[in-house]
């Protein structure tokens, strides 16, 4: 009997073993299945279901930021734009409002407050807008742009919500309504600006924190081609060149290149050249965003200037061979290296002279940063830009900077020649022909004046000045400047003959 037990309960000892063995093996595969993530997920599943019970309620998120935060989303500006409607109307419910100029001086734009919501009906269904904001990120996180202006702002956002039966509805239909009806009302309320950008600090000309790396005014210069003194041949030529290249779309596509083109405008001080944008951008109803070069501080911030300004634009940059040091960068070092080479009295050792950062006013953006952002990948975010550099130096400037492909068209802006000045007679002081209209060619034949000062002589400084008057104190004029360059003319002469004696 004892023997028996005994085995008995050497037999239950090795039954538990094997059970435990067995279990142990088991349990580790059960883990390397996952099973507590299955179950969950099965419960998760479930849990949804029955939410959708309880809530049947949709929702999308749309951003004012995409993803990077590079750029603020067409998607949020075309839904921002469609609700204004809704916005507006009695029985909307918005009770916040926010309020923008509109095209019409005794009009405003106006969209929802921050947790503001409006209803809207599409095909029998109907659909909630929410707009709200959430405060930035207070982590030290690094971001593309290194803590950006975008980072810094409040995140704006609008929130639909839709009944689940609706899903296909809304996807497939109303989004894409709302976004042609977006586009359709900004087109409609759209005013042409003139854009500045603004310095590094990220901060306005009243002091407030802004999000955008550019400030506005609405765009209202008066000059068309219809009032600009240039020879009517090479005016003409101008304004069909703006045409091909606004009807362009297609041919840019076919040949492979950025939808953008650049002009580079050379000439004498007051020979029409800032003129000269205002009339392209009246001709083609484009915005202005004319940059400061020296407030860019690195070439990162000039790219992030490119990104942010919108299609149908002139980018301009205004007297470029003064604006930072791009005009012989290359040529000097070159220069410096030879004269280094030269002098045989330099004492072994000596470093080189660091490169002259003064006049930069702190910017770091360097000639390549340039180059890239008129012709580089990033040039081809978006379209319809037109790039223009003013310059009255052009001899200065790097050939690389004002190559074909970069600045596609060479425009001079030359003295005022004779057909200039009769259009500049007819728009100032609406005569066609004068007697005095002769000596007025035959002066203009020899003598350099600028469209700006012949348009100044002929401006009326009182009630009692007309035509006649004006015509004759603008041939004094020519005279003195014809009488000065002779005058100059004489004196280099008689140094010639001095130099030969």
């Amino acid at each position: 009997m004892e023997a028996s037990g005994w085995s008995s309960s050497l037999s239950s000892g090795i039954l538990l073993s094997l059970v435990a063995v067995v279990w142990t093996v088991l349990w580790n595969n059960l883990q390397g299945l996952q099973l507590q993530q299955f179950v969950s997920r099965h419960l998760s599943r479930h849990a949804r279901r029955l939410a959708a019970i309880v809530d049947p309620y949709l929702t999308i998120t749309i951003a004012e930021y995409d993803g990077g935060r590079m750029k603020r989303s067409d998607a949020y500006k075309e839904v921002q734009a469609y609700l204004q409607r809704a916005t507006c109307a009695a029985g909307g419910g918005v009770r916040h409002l926010k309020a923008e100029t509109a095209k019409d001086v005794d009009a405003l734009v106006l969209s929802m407050g921050d947790n503001e919501e409006v209803a809207d009906a599409f095909q029998g269904a109907t659909v909630w807008w929410l707009a709200y904001s959430t405060p930035p990120r207070e982590d030290n996180a690094p971001s593309y742009w290194g803590g950006g202006r975008a980072a810094r702002a409040d995140r704006r956002f609008y929130r639909l919500f839709f009944l689940d039966r609706d899903r296909d509805l809304v996807l497939r239909e109303y989004l894409p309504h709302v976004r042609r009806e977006g586009r359709a009302v900004m087109v409609k309320n759209r005013q042409r600006k003139l854009f500045t950008n603004l310095s590094g600090d990220g901060y306005d000309a009243d002091g407030m924190w802004s999000e955008s790396v550019w400030s506005h005014v609405v765009f209202e210069h008066p000059k068309t081609f219809a009032t600009l003194a240039m020879d009517p041949a090479k005016k003409k030529e101008i304004m069909d060149d703006l045409d091909a290249f606004r009807n362009g779309k297609d041919y840019y596509a076919r040949v492979g290149k950025a939808w953008k083109r650049g002009y580079l405008l050379y000439g004498p001080p007051g020979t029409g050249k800032s003129t000269m944008v205002a009339a392209m951008a009246n001709h083609l109803d484009y915005d202005v965003y004319d940059i400061e070069l020296t407030s860019v501080r690195t070439n990162t911030d000039l790219r992030k200037l490119f990104i942010e300004t919108t299609s149908k634009s002139i980018i301009v940059i205004e007297d470029i061979d003064c604006s930072l040091e791009l005009t012989g960068k290359r040529k000097n070092k070159n220069n410096n290296k030879k004269k280094a080479n030269d002098d045989g009295d330099k004492k072994d050792g000596a470093a080189e002279p660091p490169p002259d950062e003064t006049d930069t006013g702190g910017s770091k953006v360097t000639l390549s940063g340039v180059l890239n952002f008129i012709d580089g990948l990033w040039s081809a975010c978006g379209g319809e830009r037109i790039i223009v550099f003013t310059t009255n130096h052009v001899e200065k400037l790097d050939p690389a900077l004002i190559r074909r492909g970069r600045m596609d068209k060479h425009i001079e802006m030359s003295y005022c020649c004779f057909e200039a000045f009769k259009l500049l007679a007819k728009v100032y002081l609406d005569v066609e022909s004068h007697h005095l209209f002769d000596a007025v060619e035959t002066l203009l034949r020899e003598a350099n004046m600028a469209p700006a000062d012949v348009a100044e002589n002929l401006t009326p400084k009182s009630a009692s000045d007309d035509a006649e008057s004006c015509l004759s104190g603008l041939v004094v004029e020519l005279e003195k400047v014809l009488a000065k360059k002779e005058g100059k003319g004489k004196d280099a002469a008689d140094q010639a003959d001095d130099d030969e004696e």
